[in-house]
């Protein structure tokens, strides 16, 4: 998720478990409130708080999702990435109705509450367009108008009730007020009352009458204003409660409603959609009966009814909500600490600290009981029902991605080892991580189940750790005679024997781990050991390492025989078949060898090169066809009935083989998101320069609402700006046989042949049959 959750698909179930997104787009809810959108990386996970599972739409974008917007009926999704390209899908179905480009910077983008208008933010203008049908049309978006008047970006986009009245807030420190439709005499009204960009701007839910009485703003600096509106006719400088100029006697009644139907239809009003139906309240002279919130705005001022502060010190407003139907507030601070506030009093019902990073986006569900937060720099999305004071959901990916991965015995779960030294356990049907333990202290390398019920880590910090799945804590700390960094791991059948490799100086540590007394220290390698992998039926120990063997061990016996084989490149990544005759090892060379276990020879080897060839990054100096020499297999495991191996690397590309006839199955694209450094093979001319590539600064949010220096022009001159680069760092198919997961720096990517998130029968019985289906139907 940007924000920590995982996410799947409907067919080859792909899931970015724990995944980023560095835009941080907003999240939002559907129509009913129980599911919530949010953006992770490229795609759009949807959370079923009632079921807690998560799914992840089959759509993705070009680059990293910052904007998204959902229709009311819940039926168009709009998808805006980084680089303001727009995605238009079928939200039920899932599928792309069209692909579009904003000219300029889209921040923001609402449905109007009819569902009829779409407003994006588009730079310092607000574009509305006419909301898209659900059939593929060559040209589905249609420009209704384009707004001005804001002098700087604008921020924010809200609709009035009746989506006649539009209003955007901006980084010039004003609000502006518009009718979407041509009203006769009315002029577009400026809110100027704040010191700093407005983050939110919010209308109160009209009265009785239909009269918008209330508008309420958020400023980054911290303050909120009230705003009220003054109506003409309650000044007494009118005596009829209708639009101005339309005056008591019937001459005057009546031109004046004829001129406003024809303002209305040649401007594109609301009595243009149906000009035959209008033309006898025209004769008649009743043209009151499409009075809109824009026509009662002609006339009135608005005026600063109230000013309040959240004092909170050191802390920048950087994402608002607001329930018109409950009167809340919700404001997120960039110290990690939101307020819910009840208007038009502004008093506050709660604070609570949920984060130590920023906020940078806020919802409220339509009934006003749970609050969404998303930090996507700390990888978190929230759910909090504050009448309880209770987590619905709460979501946290790795810190600094992931680096390892297994699988439980079951196939029911799935363990992931991460840069920030954190274990995570995530629940492989609904997706959702259901506890982190963060006992090491630098970067996990590898992790493995020693049964159902304990899960083995090796991290850099030196220490091997076992950890209960029942009390979810940290039982055994295993440790070496000599400090040393642990890059690999492995466990017995058993679960009794633990064995770890070194980085330096090229041993292998073999403990006990009912006792956690160390059995014996294996040497003999002159690389680190990279890889180490159990035979599944016996104590053989198969360890590849940088010095370019696989050398295989008898555990169970101290005076038994080394067997080396040798291979021509640095091995860095072995495996055993599951029946144990076979084992495989992958070489920086792109080769996967094959070898027979009980001889020791070579059966036969695989040249994947050109199969993971591709991916050119932006600082490479050749082409994606001559830089294949880089690409080669980091993790390799084999199928359930061992007749396949899944191999991955440092390459966009997981490639399946077939063992026997060293045939390429199929090979999937972990991402096409091209905000990540090698996705694609071919780098656009116009963004390279003499010195290399030129730095795209759109490919960046450049809201920042921090404070800054007086005089200062930029901020830290110590950031930097990089691209992660694709790459898969392991590999793991399910004991289950049905599914397969891939690490990358995106997140966890889960690949399954069931659809069970889509279709889940239950009940069936010879009973149920087509015709008896068909016969319920009729009937």
């Amino acid at each position: 998720s940007p924000y920590g959750a995982s996410s799947a698909t409907a067919t080859d179930l792909s899931t970015a478990a724990g995944g980023t997104s560095s835009s941080g787009g907003n999240v939002l809810y559907d129509s009913t409130g129980d599911v919530l959108l949010s953006p992770s990386s490229n795609r759009v996970q949807c959370v079923d708080l009632l079921t807690h599972a998560i799914r992840t739409l089959p759509v993705e974008a070009r680059s990293d999702v910052r904007t998204l917007a959902l229709s009311p009926d819940d039926r168009i999704l709009l998808m805006v990435d980084v680089n303001d390209y727009a995605i238009i899908a079928n939200y039920r179905r899932g599928v792309v109705l069209h692909r579009f480009k904003f000219k300029r910077r889209v921040r923001c983008a609402e449905f109007s509450p009819c569902g009829a208008y779409l407003a994006v933010s588009h730079g310092r203008h607000v574009q509305v367009w006419r909301s898209p049908g659900l059939r593929r049309e060559p040209a589905p978006l249609a420009l209704h108008r384009t707004y001005t008047g804001l002098g700087g970006d604008v921020i924010s986009v809200r609709w009035s009730s009746d989506s006649s009245v539009l209003m955007a807030s901006s980084n010039d420190s004003t609000a502006r007020i518009w009718s979407v439709e041509t009203v006769r005499d009315y002029v577009p009204a400026t809110l100027s009352g704040h010191r700093s960009a407005v983050v939110g701007s919010y209308f109160e839910s009209p009265e009785a009458d239909g009269r918008l009485r209330r508008v309420y703003s958020v400023s980054a600096d911290g303050a909120a204003v009230s705003w009220k509106c003054e109506y003409d006719d309650e000044k007494g400088k009118d005596g009829g409660g209708g639009i101005p100029g339309a005056g008591a006697g019937g001459g005057g009644g009546g031109m004046a409603a004829l001129s406003d139907t024809a303002v209305d239809f040649f401007g594109g009003g609301r009595a243009s959609a149906n000009p035959f139906r209008s033309a006898p309240s025209i004769a008649l002279g009743s043209s009151s009966s499409v009075k809109t919130q824009a026509h009662h705005l002609v006339g009135g001022a608005w005026s600063v009814a109230a000013r309040h502060y959240f004092h909170q010190d050191n802390a920048v407003v950087t994402a608002s909500s607001y329930s018109p139907g409950q009167n809340l507030l919700v404001v997120g601070f960039s110290s990690g600490l939101f307020g819910l506030y009840e208007l038009p009093s502004c008093s506050n019902v709660h604070t609570l600290s949920i984060s130590n990073a920023d906020i940078r986006s806020v919802s409220i569900n339509p009934s006003g009981e749970w609050l969404a937060f998303g930090c996507p720099s700390a990888r978190q999305l929230l759910v909090w029902e504050w009448r309880s004071e209770t987590y619905v959901i709460k979501q946290r990916g790795h810190g600094y991605g992931m680096r390892c991965l297994a699988y439980s015995p079951d196939g029911a779960a799935a363990v992931t080892g991460g840069e920030d030294g954190a274990l995570k356990l995530w629940n492989a049907s609904s997706g959702l991580c259901y506890c982190t333990m963060s006992n090491h202290t630098a970067p996990i390398t590898a992790v493995t189940f020693a049964n159902s019920s304990v899960i083995l880590s090796s991290s850099l910090d030196g220490t091997v750790r076992a950890h209960d799945l029942h009390r979810y804590r940290n039982f055994k700390t295993l440790t070496s005679p000599r400090p040393c960094q642990f890059v690999s791991l492995a466990s017995d059948p058993a679960g009794e024997i633990v064995a770890a490799g070194t980085a330096d100086p090229f041993q292998i540590c073999v403990w006990n781990l009912r006792t956690g007394r160390i059995l014996d220290v294996l040497a003999g390698h002159r690389g680190p050991v990279s890889s180490l992998s159990f035979h599944p039926h016996r104590g053989t120990l198969a360890s590849g390492s940088w010095d370019g063997t696989v050398k295989l061990w008898d555990v169970y016996k101290s005076d038994s025989k080394v067997e080396s084989l040798e291979h021509g490149a640095d091995v860095v990544c072995v495996s055993f078949r599951p029946d144990g005759k076979e084992l495989c090892a992958g070489t920086v060379r792109g080769l996967l060898c094959f070898w027979n276990v009980e001889d020791g020879t070579l059966m036969r080897e695989i040249d994947g090169r050109r199969d993971i060839a591709g991916g050119r990054k932006d600082n490479d100096r050749q082409t994606s066809n001559n830089n294949a020499a880089s690409r080669y297999f980091t993790s390799v495991c084999y199928t359930a009935d061992g007749t396949c191996v899944l191999a991955g690397g440092n390459s966009k590309y997981v490639c399946i083989y077939e063992v026997s006839q060293k045939i390429l199955l199929k090979k999937f694209q972990i991402s096409f998101n091209r905000s990540l450094d090698g996705v694609l093979d071919e780098l656009n001319s116009k963004n390279l320069g003499d010195g290399g590539p030129i730095d795209d600064a759109s490919d960046h949010d450049e809201r920042d609402l921090s404070t800054h220096l007086p005089g200062a022009k930029r901020g830290d001159n110590g950031s930097r700006r990089s691209k992660v680069e694709v790459l898969t760092s392991q590999v793991a198919f399910s004991s289950t046989g049905r599914e397969w997961a891939a690490v990358s720096n995106e997140g966890l990517h889960v690949y399954s042949l069931d659809d069970d998130m889509i279709f889940d029968p239950i009940a069936l019985t010879e009973a149920v049959t087509p015709g008896a289906v068909q016969g319920k139907l009729r009937s």
